[in-house]
């Protein structure tokens, strides 16, 4: 479940703040305050005799800054990843042959991820084995293709004579 836009004043208020702090702190002049006020700093130090409060102001803001920006950093994060796959299940929506079992295959448990990743790098290798670049194999064709293997009895003398070859 994706969460939507906040309806009430304030989370509207947030977000807008929150996009505003995102967007600024990825700036140019966000990391030329930075450097500049650091440099503030350390002109300071001799003139507070480089004291345990001089040091524990540059502590106490680096530390509250990178507890924000944390929260920043993920909040951002979080809104490209949600256009990412909005845009990729568009995409592997509208392509013919594609697997919509896809969409939204982020929503799957780690291990069923980790059974496609497998089931894609056995496609990776049949399309290297076929030295055919333009070849394209879907999660669904590989399935049809194994149900009508396993429909299909070949006796047993057959596939010995076949692999005898």
């Amino acid at each position: 479940m994706h969460p939507q836009r906040p309806q009430s004043q304030i989370g509207r208020l947030l977000e807008h703040a929150s996009q505003w702090a995102t967007y600024w702190t990825g700036s140019s002049w966000a990391f030329t305050l930075a450097a500049f006020l650091i440099i503030v700093w350390l002109v300071t130090g001799p003139l507070f005799d480089f004291s345990n409060t001089w040091q524990l102001v540059i502590n106490t803001g680096t530390t509250i800054v990178t507890f924000l920006m944390v929260f920043l950093i993920q909040r951002a994060q979080n809104k490209d990843a949600l256009a990412i796959q909005l845009k990729l299940n568009e995409i592997v929506a509208s392509l013919k042959g594609a697997s919509n079992r896809l969409i939204d295959i982020e929503d799957l448990s780690e291990r069923e991820l980790e059974t496609l990743h497998l089931h894609y790098q056995q496609l990776a290798a049949l399309s290297k084995r076929q030295n055919d670049l333009f070849s394209s194999h879907s999660v669904d064709e590989a399935e049809q293709r194994h149900q009508k293997k396993t429909k299909v009895d070949i006796p047993l003398h057959q596939t010995r004579h076949q692999n005898d070859r």
